[in-house]
């Protein structure tokens, strides 16, 4: 069967593993999933991720961060454009997460980057998810 939103999968699958504590979490591989992790760990919203082959399919192992306390970095993610309503953003209307404590991750053009690098790009995009 195929999966309708792979990208809200992931997001699921991190937050479920932070939620239990977990020190990594495996997910299905795929270029966009790619890159939006290594944007979180650009971010240092995780610790390290590495790709995990198993005959012909790929995943891509995911290792969570937690402060000192035990408490996950990653506070919240959500997925902003769904398959059934895709939300653009344009050059100028680039959104600031938590008045710039979080990260949009946004499909331009020029791939997919985080809020910050699409500013200074000057592209616009889908808006695919927030993390704070």
């Amino acid at each position: 069967m195929s999966m309708t939103d792979p990208i809200a999968d992931l997001l699921t699958r991190i937050r479920n593993a932070l939620a239990s504590e977990k020190r990594w979490v495996d997910v299905p591989s795929s270029k966009m999933k790619k890159r939006i992790v290594y944007i979180l760990k650009e971010e240092s919203y995780i610790e390290d991720f590495i790709f995990v082959r198993d005959g012909n399919k790929e995943t891509i192992r995911i290792f969570l961060k937690y402060d000192y306390k035990g408490k996950p970095v990653i506070s919240g993610l959500v997925r902003v454009s769904k398959p059934g309503c895709r939300i653009y953003v344009k050059s100028g209307q680039i959104p600031r997460v938590l008045d710039g404590l979080g990260v949009a991750i946004i499909s331009t053009s020029r791939g997919i980057v985080s809020n910050k690098t699409a500013e200074t790009l000057n592209v616009g995009g889908e808006h695919i998810c927030n993390v704070w």
